[in-house]
């Protein structure tokens, strides 16, 4: 992928993370209590409101706030990163072994043989 996509592509996604962002924080200040339940909506679709020791108070206020974009935006511009296109390199992507330590996918190659990965034996 050449380096004048992936620039319009970040800056893209700046834009819309931006003003998603932008949006959300004149919504939290207008309509507070509607954006409540738009954001413990949001947050049935993972375990965070079951969890009793985590209350909205402690999370949902943290949504369209600065450390929010930032982290929307790293997440969203590495997600870029780990694109594979057909007569490409494929991505060095991130993983993790068995005991938790991260490791990048082509440390696990030897001698540019290509990588198989069998998953059959995790059962």
């Amino acid at each position: 992928m050449s380096k004048i996509r992936i620039i319009i592509q970040k800056t893209l996604i700046l834009l819309y993370v931006s003003l998603y962002v932008a949006v959300g924080k004149i919504l939290m200040i207008l309509f507070p209590e509607m954006m409540k339940r738009y954001i413990l909506k949001q947050g049935q679709k993972s375990s965070i409101v079951t969890n009793p020791k985590f209350s909205y108070e402690n999370w949902g206020p943290t949504f369209f706030s600065l450390k929010y974009l930032l982290f929307v935006l790293k997440v969203k511009w590495k997600r870029l990163e780990d694109e594979a296109f057909l007569g490409h390199n494929a991505p060095n992507t991130p993983v993790a072994d068995f005991r938790g330590e991260m490791h990048h996918i082509l440390d696990f190659m030897q001698d540019n043989r290509p990588l198989v990965l069998n998953f059959g034996s995790c059962t």
